[in-house]
């Protein structure tokens, strides 16, 4: 499931330095996650990085695509 960072996000920056994969940028006024080149950290962390370092609970979630 891709990842998606969520309108909690207060734009602190720390996921941006903490990917592995460079995939979160901001867009305008808001940050997004490349989703091509998002691993969910596997791998490299047991879980998505930008998820354990983010201080906002829920500000980057996974989203449920239709299959």
């Amino acid at each position: 499931m891709p990842l998606i960072i969520t309108k909690k996000c207060i734009q602190c920056d720390i996921c941006v330095a903490e990917c592995p994969n460079n995939a979160i940028s901001m867009e305008k006024d808001f940050y997004t996650i490349n989703n091509q080149r998002c691993t969910e950290c596997r791998g490299i962390y047991s879980r998505p990085n930008c998820q354990k370092v983010c201080p906002i609970k829920n500000a980057i979630t996974k989203i449920k695509t239709k299959n």
